[in-house]
């Protein structure tokens, strides 16, 4: 067991140990629940993650289209699958 100190505006630094357990890294949201006076955080990852990723994709101007229908889209996945099995 790992005891942490409630710092200045009551933050708390988790110990790398916890960190690693847990797979947290930084960046990474965590919800809190409280159940018995007992706080659980648990990551919130999947999406929060990846739609972080997606969102910085956007911006950095990583993406194709917009596409007019799916078919379009596949023919568009497709092309590129091939040009980059040439290279």
């Amino acid at each position: 067991m790992s005891l942490v100190k409630v710092r200045d505006k009551y933050q708390v630094t988790l110990p790398a140990t916890v960190r690693r357990k847990a797979g947290i890294a930084v960046g990474d949201l965590l919800e809190a629940e409280v159940k018995n006076a007992k706080i659980t955080l648990t990551p919130k990852r999947i999406v929060d993650r990846e739609l972080a990723l997606a969102l910085e994709d956007i911006k950095k101007g990583r993406v194709y289209g917009p596409f007019r229908s799916a078919r379009e889209a596949v023919a568009s996945l497709r092309s590129r699958r091939k040009r980059s099995a040439a290279s």
